[in-house]
């Protein structure tokens, strides 16, 4: 793992402090539509902030009026066959990389989170979101039905309200995702960077390793039958409690002290 100075990109700004990684899309004027080239960006971010033993977590949220818009329209008017698959080949490797990555990945989301913005949201493992956000699946109206962002909504949300969403295009409040799981908490707009940094600062008082080992383990179970599930997770639980830090975990609990993590 590295600790080297983040790199530097043209549509994005990663700074690392505190162990906690800011990945903030930089793209205000087109509301940080995922252009092929932003998408490439940000996976190299991911994977890069993947590789850090200095970051326990990560911040994405989206500079400008709003978190993110989707695709970026102007890129997808008379290409090839090729083109769109290669698009959304990359944006499933962007999706795909946010699980992969061993630190949890929180969306701080403010104003609107359309298409494949909502499908980032979606995908990261928390989402905390300002009380005027707004979250929607609006292709269906511009006849490009919102295909892969169901992927990643279909499995946060119950699928009435999943496609709901996908078939009117209409937006939903920030209120009404966290009642159906699409994002974890909703905050008045001022509180919204506090909010999820102290969300974030929580998950780094733990250890490194555990949460790493943890955030796989329940990707992986998902699709698990109950039985494949605990057997799955039966192993996990043995492999982990053999870390130094299980052991140093239970110690401090017994003698009813605070932990000292050495992170592995």
């Amino acid at each position: 793992m590295t600790t080297a100075p983040p790199p530097t990109y043209q549509h994005l700004l990663l700074a690392i402090e505190d162990r906690l990684a800011y990945l903030t899309m930089n793209r205000p004027a087109r509301r940080n539509a995922l252009s092929l080239e932003h998408m490439e960006e940000l996976i190299d971010a991911f994977r890069t902030v993947g590789r850090r033993g200095d970051v326990g977590a990560v911040i994405l949220c989206g500079a400008g009026p709003a978190f993110c818009a989707g695709h970026d329209l102007s890129e997808m008017t008379g290409r090839s066959p090729e083109f769109y698959r290669h698009l959304f080949d990359t944006c499933t490797v962007l999706m795909e990389t946010i699980q992969a990555i061993p630190q949890p990945v929180i969306a701080q989301v403010h104003g609107m989170a359309t298409a494949a913005g909502c499908q980032l949201v979606a995908t990261c493992d928390l989402a905390v979101a300002a009380e005027e956000a707004r979250f929607a699946t609006p292709g269906v109206k511009i006849g490009l039905f919102c295909a892969t962002p169901m992927v990643a909504l279909s499995r946060a949300v119950p699928a009435k309200k999943a496609l709901e969403m996908l078939l009117t295009g209409d937006p939903i409040s920030a209120a009404a995702a966290c009642e159906f799981g699409l994002i974890s908490r909703v905050v008045p707009a001022a509180e919204l960077a506090d909010a999820t940094r102290a969300l974030a600062v929580q998950i780094v008082a733990s250890s490194a390793a555990v949460v790493g080992l943890g955030k796989q383990a329940f990707y992986r179970q998902l699709g698990m039958s109950q039985h494949q599930a605990y057997a799955y997770a039966k192993e996990v639980m043995s492999f982990n409690a053999t870390f130094a830090d299980a052991q140093e975990g239970i110690s401090a609990f017994l003698e009813k002290r605070h932990p000292h993590w050495s992170d592995r």
